[in-house]
């Protein structure tokens, strides 16, 4: 179960530093090549491990982190791993092309037109996905169910018999991701949210499609820092992208 955790770890150059982070109400921000981001968990477990030190640690270490059941350093830990790896250069090296020709919508929009008519579940639950009932037969799965969802221990159940699933990065802070891959073998898999890790190991594992984000720039900070959540992420300086398998 630890296999994507340890090649995420280690696809983390050694010798590269924490310049800066911020836990924050809803987002967590770790700066070294890049600022990667990750959700911040509602059902944090007390402190971070050597909080008010972490700047210029090492960012493998602190990436180690993501391994952790208190899910406030898991967060971080994953933070730590997107700000090595979702770079601007690494999503144009895998997509091979630029980034300004990722397109800017929602990813359950684009997936419309293919999910028609087909079964479909969720990971989480995300806005606005009403809209696709009509479209789809849609089962949402989630922790804290809200009225329509489905509570996720029938992920079990559910997910063996579905064409598409979309699961919520933040399955890697919870430790569920692993096994939620194992049950959508016969599935179309996209992992979504701006915590997504842009790396291929999760091609290795049955994702079909990475959908998630680059940070371009420094807004992202200020929001972060002033409580911002939500979709406004992607006005304040964070990007969306979406990588495909290789061979696609």
């Amino acid at each position: 179960m630890w296999k994507i955790y340890d090649e995420l770890i280690a696809a983390v150059p050694s010798e590269l530093r924490v310049t800066d982070c911020m836990v924050g109400i809803n987002w967590i921000l770790v700066r070294s090549l890049t600022t990667g981001i990750a959700m911040t968990m509602e059902n944090g477990m007390g402190a971070v491990k050597d909080c008010g030190s972490l700047v210029g640690k090492q960012v493998r270490e602190i990436a180690e982190y993501v391994k952790s059941w208190n899910s406030l350093e898991a967060g971080l830990g994953l933070a730590a791993i997107n700000s090595a790896i979702n770079t601007v250069a690494r999503v144009e090296s895998l997509t091979n092309k630029s980034l300004d020709c990722q397109e800017q919508d929602n990813v359950f929009n684009s997936f419309r037109p293919e999910i028609k008519g087909k079964k479909v579940a969720v990971i989480g639950h995300f806005p606005d996905l009403e809209r696709l009932r009509d479209w789809c037969t849609l089962s949402v799965l989630e922790r804290n169910p809200q009225p329509g969802d489905i509570p996720d221990p029938a992920c079990e159940y559910i997910l063996p018999g579905q064409d598409y699933v979309f699961i919520t990065g933040t399955t890697l802070i919870n430790k569920t991701l692993p096994r939620l891959l194992e049950l959508c073998k016969k599935a179309r898999v996209v992992i979504v949210g701006p915590s997504t890790p842009l790396h291929p190991v999760l091609f290795k594992k049955g994702a079909d499609i990475l959908a998630g984000s680059v940070v371009e720039n420094d807004k992202i900070w200020t929001y972060v820092q002033q409580g911002g959540m939500g979709q406004r992420i992607f006005k304040e300086g964070c990007r969306m992208v979406k990588i495909h398998r290789p061979f696609e």
